[in-house]
């Protein structure tokens, strides 16, 4: 897969397209370090749900999170198409869990629209925008904003202790 960014060129921004169950979502790609298959985890006693475990990654112990656990989806079974982003959040490396990866897409300005205002308690905070593309709707997200303080302490905690 070419990631090659050059952000100076006024082109747009580049995403990486994944799936989770239905919905096509997509993360700026210069968050992404890379794209593995998914791995059988070490499990961490006490956490939560969504935090699956943690990975030794070239030495690195790296937290893997189900994205589908932490939006309330129907847990999907792990096949050959399950895999994991390796991602910069808040300076920490930590993993998600998606259904499938797509492609990279760029997309112009003139092609996000802001985020719907939803009421009744539904989260819209980690939703940088919605992307259209050549009939394609990818919820942006900004993987920083998903995660949350409770989140992160978790996160720091699966590090520490494995």
């Amino acid at each position: 897969m070419n990631t090659s960014i050059n952000r100076t060129d006024g082109a747009g921004e580049e995403f990486l397209a994944f799936r989770l169950g239905r919905e096509e979502y997509g993360i700026d790609i210069l968050k992404v370090q890379e794209i593995r298959g998914y791995e059988s985890v070490t499990q961490i006693a006490n956490a939560p749900d969504y935090l699956k475990g943690v990975v030794n990654l070239r030495g690195t112990i790296v937290p893997i999170i189900d994205l589908r656990i932490k939006f309330n989806q129907a847990e999907i079974s792990y096949d050959q198409y399950t895999v994991v982003i390796i991602v910069d959040i808040h300076e920490r490396t930590t993993g998600v869990v998606v259904d499938g990866v797509s492609d990279v897409l760029t997309l112009t300005a003139s092609q996000i629209k802001p985020a719907p205002q939803l009421s009744g308690g539904v989260e819209t905070a980690y939703i940088r925008g919605l992307g259209s593309l050549e009939g394609r709707m990818l919820i942006l997200a900004d993987i920083e904003k998903l995660m949350n303080v409770d989140d992160l302490a978790a996160l720091d905690a699966a590090a520490g202790t494995a």
